[in-house]
């Protein structure tokens, strides 16, 4: 079942295997450069049914680090449009996460240390729904008022609009791993008191506009995903009970996919690791808001990601540090299945 084509509103997956979307923190000024174009090109061409690129972000401030890709400014869509049109001549389906980090934002690269930047070091003020920092010690950041709420949710269709033109075939928006919209979501980052905190139909208010936002600038012809963190695994905090209610509402606002990912919002998680861990959220969702869905996390082999297909518990499965392992990972998979292998013509007589 892994190498059944998967059919989303007007466009068609050659197989169920998608590339996650995974930071580089290799952009200048938001843009994006040949690794860029290598890294997704690659995984295109060994055979991926999707490839979505890494969260490029709306705005400036919603970057997680000074290197990563936006897409806040009409001059970053002709490089983006060049990766989608590379990625499609592969036959894979081209996608783009839109992102903002939130609290989170500022931070320097993996391989340059974890932690803040401060102003004066070229980072900047992150915003959030609440003043409450990700981490004690870190600086408070800014309160979004009602106008820059409203601000955010116009930088998300503009960003959409963006990601059309360039050729995009799938939009995703982030709304996980403790990034702005799941900090809206959680009431471990969210005190507001206004129309955007407190109920639960309070703290989801913030993604179902900017999914309306984004779903009105998207053709009605191609899929939007939304990633969510199914649970904060922290005592109190957003679980997998509202995260069904959040994905019944995005349905009913265009919504065509669950990418069911977890975690993310609070030092204080205690996560549960082990292969498949995040395939019962998938599931739950699947079932409980009747909406198609992906796996993710530890998914390592061709038979594990073909079970969890042939189970019912996700309608496709996106791989994250697996692809980075192995490009090939659906040429490979396929093969070990017994399933045509995607393989380029220039590359066949390997195979």
């Amino acid at each position: 079942m892994l190498f059944e084509p998967l059919s989303l509103r007007g466009v068609t997956l050659r197989n169920r295997i998608g590339v996650s979307p995974m930071c580089q923190y290799s952009a200048t000024d938001g843009f994006v450069s040949d690794w860029h174009l290598v890294h997704l090109g690659s995984r295109a061409a060994g055979g991926a049914g999707a490839v979505i690129m890494e969260a490029t972000a709306v705005e400036p401030r919603g970057r997680i680090s000074p290197q990563d890709t936006g897409i806040w400014s009409d001059e970053h869509t002709p490089a983006l449009a060049r990766i989608a049109a590379f990625v499609r001549s592969q036959g894979a389906v081209p996608g783009i996460q839109l992102a903002h980090a939130g609290r989170k934002a500022s931070t320097r690269r993996p391989w340059e240390g974890h932690g803040v930047i401060p102003a004066d070091g070229g980072g900047w003020q992150p915003v959030a729904p609440s003043p409450i920092p990700f981490h004690p010690d870190d600086p408070i950041p800014h309160e979004l008022t009602r106008a820059e709420i409203a601000g955010l949710t116009a930088g998300f269709a503009a960003a959409a609009r963006r990601a059309r033109d360039a050729g995009f075939e799938i939009a995703e928006i982030h709304g996980a791993h403790g990034y702005l919209i799941h900090e809206f979501l959680s009431p471990l980052s969210n005190r507001r008191t206004d129309e955007y905190g407190g109920a639960l139909a309070n703290r989801i208010r913030f993604a179902l506009e900017a999914t309306a936002a984004v779903r009105a600038e998207w053709p009605a012809h191609l899929p939007l995903f939304f990633r969510v963190s199914a649970s904060d695994w922290v005592e109190g905090g957003w679980d997998v009970d509202e995260c069904v209610v959040l994905a019944r509402e995005l349905k009913a606002r265009g919504v065509d996919l669950i990418d069911c990912s977890s975690g993310g919002n609070s030092p204080l998680q205690k996560i549960a690791l082990g292969p498949g861990y995040q395939v019962p959220f998938a599931e739950r969702i699947r079932r409980d808001a009747a909406i198609p869905t992906a796996a993710v996390g530890l998914i390592t082999s061709a038979e594990q990601a073909d079970a969890i297909l042939r189970e019912g518990r996700a309608d496709m499965v996106l791989l994250a540090r697996e692809m980075l392992r192995d490009p090939y990972f659906p040429i490979h998979a396929a093969l070990a299945l017994g399933a045509k292998p995607p393989v380029p013509p220039q590359y066949a007589r390997a195979f």
